[in-house]
C-alpha cells in the first residue's frame, strides 16, 4: 500500500516538472505575453494593453538574446513586430521591406513616401534617411502608428530582419 502512495507522489512531481519545463520552452521560443508601455502604437495598441507575440513567426530566437538563431521568414509590410532598441523591447509596424523604394519630399513639410503612404518626418529624421533610395537587403523600416510620439526607424535607421524577435498576433 505504501508503494502505491509513493508512486502516485512521484508521478505527481514528474507531471509538475514536465509541465514547468514545457511552459518555460513555450515562453522562451514560441509565444510571449508582453505589457505595452507607451503611446507610440496608438490607436492600434494602447498604453497598458497586453499583446500576444508569436516568437516563431520569423525564426528561432536566441534565449534571452536580441537576434535569431535560425531565420526562415522575414516581416511583410503591415506586420507589427517586436525587437530590441537600447535594451528594451519595442513594438512597431513594418512599413517597408528590403528593396522598397523610398521617396522624399522637403517642400513645406518633410515627408517620406512609401508604397503610396506619406510618412511625416522632422528635419533630423529627413537628414538621417534621405541618403537611402530603398530599404537595404536584410532590413525593414519600422515605424510606430502614432507618428508624433514614436521613436522608430525614422530616427535610428533600418532594423535588421535578424533582430526581429517576433510578430504581434493580437492584443
Amino acid at each position: 500500500m505504501e508503494d502505491c502512495k509513493s508512486n502516485k507522489k512521484n508521478h505527481f512531481w514528474l507531471i509538475v516538472c514536465v509541465g514547468i519545463f514545457i511552459g518555460v520552452v513555450l515562453k522562451l521560443f514560441v509565444v510571449d505575453f508582453l505589457h505595452v508601455s507607451g503611446r507610440s502604437m496608438m490607436p492600434s495598441i494602447n498604453d497598458g494593453e497586453t499583446i500576444v507575440v508569436n516568437k516563431l513567426a520569423y525564426g528561432i530566437v536566441k534565449p534571452y538574446g536580441e537576434s535569431l538563431l535560425v531565420q526562415w521568414a522575414v516581416p511583410k509590410e503591415g506586420d507589427v513586430v517586436i525587437y530590441l532598441y537600447k535594451d528594451k523591447i519595442v513594438v512597431k509596424r513594418c512599413i517597408a521591406v528590403s528593396g522598397d523604394l523610398l521617396e522624399y519630399s522637403a517642400n513645406q513639410l518633410y515627408t517620406l513616401k512609401i508604397n503610396g503612404n506619406d510618412i511625416p518626418l522632422n528635419e533630423i529624421q529627413y537628414n538621417n534617411l534621405k541618403g537611402s533610395e530603398c530599404v537595404p537587403d536584410g532590413y525593414i523600416l519600422a515605424v510606430g502608428d502614432n507618428y508624433d510620439e514614436s521613436i522608430d526607424s525614422r530616427t535610428y535607421g533600418f532594423v535588421s530582419t535578424k533582430n526581429i524577435l517576433g510578430k504581434v498576433l493580437c492584443k
